[in-house]
């Protein structure tokens, strides 16, 4: 029905089982990844398993790859990547390979920035070996709770995950992984996230995280882009704000797709007609969209796009 389909959605729900609890007070999710706290603790010790905060999460001796062990109160005052990896999941090895260069760029370049392994491999030794590979620190192997708990603290669905915090230890983006592959000289470090993004091979994974407004442009003329992207910006940085002042994630991303063959294989899928410009809403994971195809784009029409979907006035088609 409609209503659970908005429930998956609203949820990002992208997996079963599934279970996230919410506080019925607020509606705020208190924790994602139900099924593991059940796992860890099953007489419900920690209830209401509520976000804690990273230092409380983390903490205990971290390791280095020469056996060396410091505490993690080590990692105050930096910016750290929290990697979940595994040296069976071959993305992972490849953004290890690019990982590693990047850390030694932003370590060159004196900022704080230290990364944290997570490790998801199968047995002690291959952790060992995949470990032995990296410069950075990891939670000790055997400690599979605190493993556990960083994960529950995330809600990691998939590896790898590149989770950036600030020295505070708060989350600047989840999407790190696409971050360092976009940015191989890191010149955007720490990655802030922008609020409109122009769709490439490497963030279309984004698009699967839940609604999103994509306005199609045609990119022959490569002011085009530019433009379309300052007209969407106010409107996205208005959203995102809204949302963070109720502490919640915004219910749209947004992104300018060119031209390209990424576009047009998007455009194959959704099964969007050629038009553009071509304002719509792709929504993959209820494999919904809304289009909106006018002559000219102006804010006043993206404006009314998003306040009508956000209020559930448009009729979906399917994808």
């Amino acid at each position: 029905s409609l209503f659970q389909l908005k429930l998956w959605n609203k949820y990002r729900v992208s997996n079963i089982p599934s279970l996230i609890f919410i506080d019925a007070s607020t509606g705020k999710v208190v924790c994602r990844n139900g099924l593991l706290v059940i796992r860890d603790d099953p007489e419900g010790l920690e209830f209401p398993w509520g976000p804690k905060p990273f230092s409380e999460v983390v903490a205990g001796p971290l390791l280095r790859n020469n056996g060396q062990s410091l505490d993690s109160n080590a990692l105050e005052g930096s910016h750290v990547g929290v990697y979940f990896s595994a040296h069976w999941c071959p993305p992972c090895r490849s953004l290890t390979r690019v990982l590693v260069e990047s850390y030694r760029k932003i370590k060159e370049a004196g900022q704080k920035f230290e990364i944290l392994f997570v490790s998801a491999d199968r047995s002690e030794d291959s952790f060992k070996q995949y470990f032995s590979e990296m410069p950075w620190l990891a939670v000790p192997y055997a400690d599979e709770a605190r493993r556990s708990r960083l994960n529950r603290l995330y809600g990691i669905q998939g590896i790898p995950t590149l989770i950036v915090l600030d020295s505070k230890g708060d989350v600047i983006t989840r999407q790190g992984r696409v971050e360092v592959l976009n940015d191989i000289e890191c010149r955007e470090f720490p990655w802030h996230p922008k609020p409109v993004l122009e769709l490439t091979d490497s963030n279309a994974v984004q698009l699967n995280e839940g609604p999103c407004l994509v306005l199609f442009v045609d990119s022959e003329d490569d002011g085009e882009s530019e433009a379309a992207k300052q007209l969407i910006q106010p409107i996205a940085e208005k959203i995102i704000a809204k949302y963070k002042a109720k502490e919640e994630e915004a219910p749209l991303l947004f992104f300018v797709a060119g031209e390209d063959d990424m576009t047009d294989s998007l455009r194959d899928y959704t099964n969007l007609p050629e038009a553009a410009p071509l304002l719509t809403i792709l929504d993959m994971s209820a494999r919904a969209k809304y289009v909106m195809d006018v002559e000219e784009i102006t804010p006043d029409i993206v404006e009314a796009f998003v306040s009508d979907f956000l209020a559930d006035k448009l009729k979906p088609e399917p994808i």
